[in-house]
């Protein structure tokens, strides 16, 4: 990602190391794509994915058998099928669609705190760039404060919690790691939900409303909700909030989960269950949200606007609607940006009154200082 415009490095004196001003990072993580759409490709993350315990938690060796006996040999082929569907000339729409959230929020921070040198980073959980790569070249270019923001609007431990993972073992192999915070979720946050609704409304100007609205949001098993999970919480909540700033009925808005895989049961009710139900009731026109994905990617492009819309018109309905993700639109970059500044209050490089100018003088005299002998006491 771009370093800030506004950043340069001071010398301490001609045969010292560079003195740098303490920077500021925001690190976005999303979930993560295979390289290319091909099994030879998706078979990798597949298996760095499904390898994670914090998304499945059976005991190691059964699931290593099930995973590298089974699943492993079987799934890639289908899914570089779907990745086929929805690559573009750009590559994988949930990295090109990261990259362009990352640089937008970049700007977003460079335009309100121009004085600030901060950077907008982005990882990936699974995949290249990675959160320990990603950490390590921050530090190397002395970032000492970073904000860790992970775009999963509402938190689970298969999501959010596997990237809390991942950064904490990224900072075990650092000599001094950086200053950190982060963002556990943001599935109520005022700003994210207006730019949700506004989002749908400036589609139904467009395109008309539909005969219902439908959230899909990802699904997690059952059981991990009882071990204490928030996420059906949240996402109940999302919808709630969303359902009362676009003025719906109870009837008017649904709620269902998709993605789910292997025989536990998911929480309900599914969403390819939900729009085959919904095409047998009458609906005609059904309008799809998902408003647990901030960038468009393989769930929301081929599950739903692909698959869910064929089983949808195979049972008897007329058209599935699908409402894009926020993506980088000023809405999400408007909304992440208030997110960053909240969450960076007090530290220097993100307030309004940031003198960089001042902040390098004073780094430059603590190195002149160290520098010079120190007085003998004796």
């Amino acid at each position: 990602m771009p370093r800030s415009d506004h950043y340069t490095g001071l010398a301490g004196d001609s045969h010292g190391p560079l003195v740098q001003p303490v920077q500021a990072a925001v690190l976005l993580v999303n979930l993560g794509t295979p390289t290319a759409p091909t099994a030879k490709a998706v078979r990798p993350y597949l298996a760095q994915f499904l390898g994670d315990r914090r998304v499945i938690d059976y005991p190691r060796w059964l699931w290593w058998l099930i995973l590298h006996g089974v699943i492993l040999r079987v799934r890639p082929p289908r899914s570089a099928r779907a990745y086929a569907k929805v690559w573009t000339s750009q590559g994988s729409p949930l990295r090109f669609g990261s990259e362009a959230v990352a640089e937008a929020l970049h700007r977003e921070l460079a335009r309100q705190r121009p004085d600030g040198p901060i950077q907008v980073a982005l990882a990936m959980r699974y995949g290249e760039p990675s959160v320990a790569a990603t950490i390590a070249r921050l530090q190397h270019e002395g970032v000492r404060r970073l904000l860790v923001l992970p775009l999963y609007p509402q938190y689970s431990a298969t999501s959010t919690g596997s990237v809390i993972d991942a950064v904490a073992d990224a900072l075990k192999t650092l000599r001094w790691p950086p200053e950190l915070r982060l963002v556990n979720d943001y599935h109520d946050d005022p700003g994210h939900i207006a730019a949700l609704a506004s989002s749908i409304e400036g589609w139904w100007a467009i395109n008309g409303r539909g005969d219902k609205l439908l959230l899909s949001f990802h699904g997690i098993p059952e059981r991990y909700v009882r071990l204490g999970d928030p996420y059906l919480d949240q996402c109940q909540r999302t919808a709630r909030l969303l359902r009362e700033h676009l003025r719906l009925g109870e009837d008017e808005l649904v709620v269902s989960f998709q993605s789910r895989v292997g025989r536990e049961s998911w929480l309900h009710p599914y969403t390819d269950a939900t729009v085959r139900r919904l095409a047998t009731e009458g609906v005609q026109r059904l309008d799809v949200a998902c408003p647990g994905f901030a960038v468009d990617c393989l769930e929301t492009l081929e599950e739903i606007a692909m698959q869910n819309r064929a089983f949808f018109i195979a049972a008897g309905g007329g058209d599935l609607r699908y409402i894009p993700a926020l993506n980088d639109s000023a809405g999400q970059v408007d909304s992440l940006a208030a997110l960053v500044l909240r969450h960076t209050q007090g530290w220097p490089e993100f307030a309004a009154d940031y003198d960089a100018e001042a902040a390098q003088r004073r780094q430059a005299d603590a190195h002149l200082r160290a520098q010079q002998p120190r007085a003998r006491s004796d």
